[in-house]
């Protein structure tokens, strides 16, 4: 705990030091894994004439890589989360280097690995790993030759990997002066939070300017990128390069477009709310730079022990379980709670092991700051129930990742506007709808700009001008001419366009999943605890169609969706009876 009374995360259960004999003990034995993972695949003749295909030799193998995944797991977490509170921290640089060379050899395994379990016939015996199984088949027959494979893993490193190294090296340095001071841009753009509009309208025309001065270097990242990848995805035989996604995701292509349907079908109800927020702020329409404009100001100022009682309180008439997980998250220090220099921005949640996490927070006194703490001990929550399974049945995608987190969310923005009004009420309904808003509208550009550099960088690279058109174009089908004014940098601004394809659609799937939950648990809250954490430890055996059918739900039926979106749009109706 620091003087100012926010907390900062205790590692020391995982590690004192990079140099400690318990760390570098688990270097070896992370070594020792990978080859003996290497000697059972040579045993079983996995990738050469006549391999085995027992169950034995099966779960042989799965109990190796699950060993493998879970010697690894805390030694990776303590260098990403030093690092993510000390930009500056160079042995857990060189830690997460040097891991990532050393898992490099699983990479090269893994195509052995599918290949041999996509030839396997699946019977009772496989149990919870059916699913991983049957999506072997299907990645089997997406594979190319071992050699091409691991020459790809291997040429990643210097090739699409290097290109998002180089982005987040050029992004990251990005100074801009601004009121007679360096800013970098990251705090230049949480400017759009300020209520002075002139201001807000300053920091976007530099921000702008600013990417504008490394937009050739920038292009040149997601031109190397995204060629990398549709290169794979071509020659493995993919028939675009959503579909790998999408497997990934263990969504079907007919589950997507029913959700974009539904999204398509709302954008007029979130153009009401734009208008509705432009009347607040006295005019016509909304600029960009207005967004996240705040409208109310809140009164309650929500101090650290004030949000730590909230939600454990209000989580424990939702879940006492998820309420006991966020207390125990407190009192064992999990959360680094305090904003300081060189500490990555944000906020995530991170499983080091045994069904414990670490959370990064940089918590101001607001709701908002209230709302994000919620929403990653949710994440912590999903974590602590996929504890009982192995590694490999813990891989939970992106679709399902943020199901606990926007429960957690919800319930939480619920209870507060249950006991709040006025200029309170007001700055709450304002700041969940701007965020649901990013999740359907924005989200829904991001997937449109996605689909088209995609089709047009099969052809060639494009410029920075195309990349912006291309922005624009995909801005104004989302939000219409409900703004004034748009974000033709945004393809600069996000990192996941550098980091893996389509990241975009998960998350309102995330969204309207989780709100499709939370209308079960309003409709039968007795009923929905038991299955709701079952669901929770089954992400990663069973794919997203299977899991809501528990539930009654049909994922590839428009009607869910847009049973999800109605929760909004009676929040939209809230908000423009609040604003008149």
């Amino acid at each position: 705990m620091q003087s100012n009374g926010l907390l900062r995360w205790d590692l020391t259960p995982l590690y004192i030091s990079f140099s400690d004999q318990h760390y570098l003990s688990d270097r070896e034995r992370l070594q020792r894994g990978l080859a003996d993972l290497e000697r059972l695949l040579e045993n079983y003749r996995v990738g050469g004439d006549e391999p085995v295909y027992t169950a034995e030799a099966f779960f042989a193998v799965a109990d190796a890589l699950n060993a493998v995944r879970a010697t690894a797991l805390p030694l990776k977490a303590f260098a990403f989360l030093r690092q993510a509170t000390d930009a500056g921290d160079r042995e857990a640089a060189a830690a997460i280097s040097e891991l990532e060379g050393e898992m490099l050899a699983l990479e090269r395994l893994t195509p052995r690995i599918v290949r041999w379990w996509g030839s396997f016939e699946i019977g009772d015996w496989a149990g919870d790993y059916a699913l991983l199984l049957r999506e072997a088949r299907v990645r089997n027959k997406h594979l190319m030759s071992d050699a091409e494979e691991t020459l790809a893993a291997e040429l990643s490193l210097s090739g699409a990997r290097a290109w998002t190294r180089h982005y987040g090296n050029v992004s990251s340095r990005i100074s801009v002066r601004f009121e007679g001071g360096d800013l970098p841009i990251t705090a230049l753009r949480n400017l759009a939070y300020d209520p002075d509009g002139a201001r807000r309208k300053a920091a976007y025309e530099a921000e702008l300017a600013a990417w504008e001065t490394r937009r050739d270097e920038l292009a040149a990242s997601l031109n190397g990128v995204k060629g990398s990848r549709i290169v794979i995805n071509r020659r493995r035989g993919w028939e675009d390069s959503l579909a790998p996604t999408l497997l990934a995701n263990r969504i079907s292509r007919a589950t997507l477009y029913a959700m974009q349907k539904a999204v398509e079908g709302s954008l007029p109800v979130w153009r009401r709310y734009f208008l509705a927020k432009a009347r607040s702020l006295g005019k016509e329409r909304l600029d960009w730079w207005d967004l996240f404009a705040p409208i109310a100001r809140e009164r309650r100022e929500w101090g650290w022990e004030e949000a730590r009682s909230f939600i454990v309180k209000n989580l424990r008439e939702f879940s006492p379980a998820a309420a006991d997980l966020a207390d125990r998250a407190f009192r064992e220090r999990w959360i680094d709670a305090e904003p300081r220099k060189g500490k990555r921005g944000g906020a995530f949640c991170m499983h080091i092991g045994d069904g414990v996490s670490r959370v990064l927070a940089n918590f101001t006194p607001s709701f908002d700051a209230v709302s994000t703490l919620a929403h990653e001990l949710g994440h912590a929550y999903h974590n602590f129930r996929l504890s009982s399974r192995p590694p490999l049945l813990r891989e939970t995608p992106m679709t399902l990742a943020e199901t606990a987190s926007i429960m957690n969310e919800t319930v939480i923005t619920r209870a507060a506007l249950a006991e709040t009004e006025g200029e309170d009420a007001l700055a709450i309904l304002d700041s969940w709808l701007a965020g649901a808003a990013q999740a359907v509208v924005d989200i829904h550009s991001r997937f449109l700009f996605e689909s088209q550099v995609f089709e047009r960088r099969s052809a060639r690279e494009l410029s920075p001008e195309e990349f912006s058109e291309a922005m624009l174009e995909a801005q104004k089908l989302a939000y219409g001419d409900a703004l004034a004014s748009y974000h033709r940098y945004m393809w600069a601004v996000k990192p996941h366009y550098y980091g893996r394809d389509y990241y975009n659609y998960p998350y309102t799937f995330g969204l309207l999943f989780g709100l499709g939950l939370y209308r079960a648990y309003r409709e039968s809250p007795l009923d929905f605890q038991e299955e709701y954490d079952r669901l929770l430890a089954d992400t990663g055996v069973a794919g997203a169609l299977e899991l809501a059918a528990r539930f009654g739900f049909n994922l590839e039926e428009e009607d869910f969706w847009a049973d999800s979106l109605a929760l909004l749009a009676e929040d939209v109706g809230r908000f423009e009876r609040a604003i008149g």
